[in-house]
């Protein structure tokens, strides 16, 4: 009765909502290309690749959590030899990171949308051995299907905001039998392990690994992008302080671009690169940024045979996708975005790992315990509003030496905070080896 309940009032919900979600999709583009996937429908190359085989399916919900994905890949495959790995997401800029960031022979899908008959077509194709979600990505209609199909599902690198710890336990009653259902958690602090706990999961799955971003942050990827070279065709040399504002939201932007100018003042040579978090704002963006007479450039606009002389602009404005983190190591210091006017915080690690002194606002909800461990370890500071950011950045501008420990320090943390990917992967691997010994056989020809 429950499950037919929870179908239909979902249903109902998406039909409701659907014209807003097809219209982010379409603002954001591409969304066309595995369109049917979201209904559990796939197409004939896909089902090939996996006929036959034993199915891992990994979820990752967009670009933070794909770049999570990555890491368990590359130490999972070696250990399982006989494993078709499979990826989904649930957002069109995850696919391109997914596209971008694993190997071809990957498989890579959208993920179901959540009614009865979409989930159980779906999960009827890939017939996976085991599910991982990464982080809290708990919905009911595909959770009962694994439960009815005997297929194990685990939550990795699993944190709360406080926001959904309180949602989940006023659903206690729909969501506590899910939590319960999991074979393994591997949690990112002992007070996500405490919570998730009371949520329903089972103290003896739970592991506290600590967090698979730490992992993930050390920049491995190579790049064509060439930073240095795409600065000097803005006229503007490594050499000269840069300020970056990184996954930025709505308000943080003009904020920005108003501490910026003061600041400017006094630091003539200051240079600001602008990410925001959601590159189809760019247009958005950069009307903000004319208001408050900057000059800036797209990011999209730049060619082979573009050039700008020295101090004739102003602002990098970047409106593309996955290049973020090839901007931290020319940055001078670094604000990380949706921590001043929005909530929740973006990944402050990147930037860290490459040395780099980090600056946010008081919203890192997301990534609460990150933040505390930076903040202690000396690698970051927080302020509270833009007068505090305007005074943190004029002390890390004028004072080398600090810049320098905290970069130093912040790099250090991450160093010390490695090996998530590899605690988690044990986990897994414990409880699929006693179901499915027979994936660790290597076939002989």
């Amino acid at each position: 009765m429950l499950r037919t309940l929870y179908d239909w009032v979902f249903s109902l919900g998406f039909w409701c909502t659907a014209p807003y979600h097809f219209w982010r999709m379409h603002r954001r583009g591409n969304w066309r290309a595995g369109f049917r996937q979201r209904f559990g429908r796939y197409d004939t190359k896909f089902k090939q690749s996996i006929t036959n085989r034993h199915v891992l399916w990994i979820h990752a919900v967009s670009v933070g959590e794909v770049n999570l994905a990555t890491q368990l890949i590359r130490a999972l495959e070696p250990r399982m030899p006989n494993v078709k790995i499979v990826v989904s997401t649930t957002t069109t800029t995850g696919m391109g990171e997914l596209q971008r960031k694993t190997p071809s022979h990957i498989g890579k899908i959208y993920y179901p949308i959540d009614r009865k008959r979409y989930v159980a077509r779906a999960l009827g194709a890939v017939k996976p051995i085991a599910i991982l979600l990464i982080e809290a990505e708990v919905w009911p209609n595909f959770l009962w299907r694994a439960q009815s199909l005997d297929i194990p599902v685990f939550l990795v690198n699993a944190r709360l905001s406080d926001r959904s710890y309180h949602w989940y336990l006023r659903l206690g009653w729909l969501f506590r039998p899910l939590f319960a259902s999991f074979a393994g958690v591997s949690a990112q602090s002992e007070a996500d392990a405490a919570r998730l706990q009371k949520l329903g999961c089972r103290a003896e799955v739970i592991r506290v690994v600590g967090s698979l971003k730490f992992d993930a942050a050390p920049l491995e990827e190579r790049t064509a992008l060439n930073v240095p070279a795409l600065l000097q065709q803005l006229g503007v040399d490594c050499s000269r302080p840069i300020l970056l504002g990184g996954s930025t939201h709505a308000g943080e932007e003009a904020l920005l671009a108003r501490v910026f100018l003061r600041l400017r003042a006094k630091y003539p040579d200051l240079f600001m690169v602008l990410v925001p978090r959601h590159f189809e704002r760019g247009r958005e963006v950069g009307e903000v940024l004319a208001r408050q007479k900057l000059r800036f450039v797209y990011r999209s606009e730049i060619t082979s045979h573009t050039a700008y002389a020295p101090g004739e602009v102003d602002c990098l404005l970047v409106n593309t996708t996955g290049e973020l983190r090839h901007f931290y190591p020319v940055a001078t210091v670094v604000f990380v975005g949706k921590s001043l006017t929005a909530e929740g915080g973006q990944n402050p690690l990147e930037p860290a790992a490459v040395g780099k002194p980090v600056l946010f606002g008081p919203h890192m909800e997301n990534f609460a315990e990150i933040a505390r461990k930076l903040i202690e370890g000396g690698g970051a500071r927080q302020v509270r509003d833009g007068e505090e950011l305007e005074q943190a950045l004029d002390l890390l501008l004028s004072q080398e030496d600090l810049r320098e420990k905290m970069g130093r320090a912040a790099a250090e943390v991450v160093r010390q905070n490695l090996g998530a990917v590899e605690r988690t992967v044990e986990m897994v691997l414990n409880v699929v080896a006693q179901r499915r010994p027979d994936v660790f056989i290597v076939r002989e020809c």
